[in-house]
């Protein structure tokens, strides 16, 4: 398989990583990787998103298989 961080050797670019380590702990972000995600944790999974309150009441966790 095809590692392009070893082959672009990312580790090297301490800055790059520091700031891609600031950016992944934004709020924000966090909230925008759990919109359509299907996989890992139902915690972190909101398939749709309609109202800023559907991060803490839509989540696949709380509904379950009412959404299928």
């Amino acid at each position: 398989a095809y590692d392009s961080g070893e082959f672009l050797q990312v580790h090297e670019y301490e800055h790059v990583n520091r700031w891609s380590d600031l950016i992944a702990a934004r709020p924000a972000v966090k909230r925008g990787r759990m919109v359509n995600r299907t996989s890992g944790d139902p915690a972190s999974q909101l398939h749709e998103r309609h109202d800023a309150g559907d991060f803490d009441t839509r989540t696949q966790d709380k509904i379950g298989d009412e959404a299928a």
